[in-house]
Formats: C-alpha cells, structure tokens, sequence
C-alpha cells in the first residue's frame, strides 16, 4: 500500500494526556484522549494527518487484543498506510502509576480492610518485579505486530514522563521506600522499551 502521511499513535495516559484541556474532539468517554497530548502537536507540527487511538489505562493487551470500554484493540487502527507510528504503552501492565497512587495515600489507609488490601497489592514490590518480567516480552510481541501491519511505517517507542526525582532527592509523600520501588520501575521500563525498540 502506498505510505503517506497518516501517522497512528497507541498507547496509555502517558500519551493520551488525561486532563490536559481541551479534549480531542469525538475521544470515547474514559479515554482521557486531549487534543494538546504529544500525537497532536507531533501531527500539526510535521503535518501528519493523525489517528489517535490512545487511551487512558490500556495495557499491552488492550493495544493487541483486548478491547478496553467498548473500544477495540487499539493495534486495528493500523491499516498498512501508516507513515509514523507512535508507542507508549507498559506501565499499566507494570502498574508504575497505580503504585505511586497509592504510595501518596496516608499510611493509615494500609491498615484499612478492603482499601488496605489493594494499596498493599500496589506497593508490594515483588509483585511488582513479576508484572515487569512479563513488560519485556509483552512489549516485544508489540512491536513485531505493528511492523507487520505497518510495513513501511517509522515505528517509534516512546518512553514514560519521568515522574520521581533522582535517588537522594526527597518525593513527598512517598517514603523513600516507596520511591525507590517507583524508580526502579522506572529504569527497568525505560530498559525493556529500548529493548523492544531495537
């Protein structure tokens, strides 16, 4: 098929920009999709005429094979045409954000019964490092679909905001434990997204 200048971007909040105003015109309700989010001033910036299909709180499965509130997985965006295709996805599956969410909550909270369960799931660390270990992989099988449906396309993997100050520097309210989890995280993603890039 003939490559143009149709430029697809995948991925979670990371580059669907939730709450950044306004928001893209006709983006399902829960996307978080704005219309200021990197794609679009990629798009406007090197005139790219852009499909973005991000979506808040997708996983690697949700942008493969899972559809995500009603939305379909996000790799069908992909037709063939694609000039430039973006990803930032992995976190979810990780679950960075959902840990520092709940490294902010009071401490108290991890004692509570139901509340307390999940914010404890979210800080446990080694959980955490068995959802990175499946990340690589994950990742890997993403792109290889993407190249195989966007043949002649520029596929770019784009990392994760960072979002924790370097080792030594305070995080408040997050103990320094729990900053470390974070970053940590952080780096191993950061890694296993290059991985899948090359």
């Amino acid at each position: 098929m003939p490559v143009g200048n149709r430029y697809v971007a995948l991925g979670s909040s990371m580059a669907a920009g939730p709450g950044i105003k306004p928001k893209a015109a006709g983006a399902p309700m829960g996307s978080g999709r704005s219309a200021v989010n990197y794609p679009h001033l990629v798009a406007a910036r090197l005139s790219y005429d852009l499909v973005d299909v991000t979506f808040s709180g997708a996983t690697t499965a949700n942008l493969l094979s899972e559809r995500q509130r009603g939305a379909p997985p996000q790799i069908e965006a992909l037709d063939g045409t694609e000039s430039l295709v973006t990803i930032t996805i992995g976190g979810n599956d990780a679950g960075y954000v959902p840990l520092l969410y709940a490294a902010c909550l009071p401490r108290w909270t991890r004692s509570l019964p139901v509340l307390g369960r999940i914010v404890r799931g979210q800080l446990d660390g080694d959980a955490r490092d068995a959802a990175l270990a499946a990340v690589g992989n994950s990742l890997t099988a993403v792109g290889a679909e993407v190249r195989r449906r966007a043949p002649s396309a520029r596929v770019l993997f784009v990392d994760y905001l960072t979002l924790l100050p370097p080792k030594g520097i305070p995080a408040p309210p997050l103990s320094e434990e729990d900053a470390e989890t974070g970053r940590r995280i952080a780096d191993t993603l950061a890694r296993l997204t290059a991985e899948a890039a090359a």
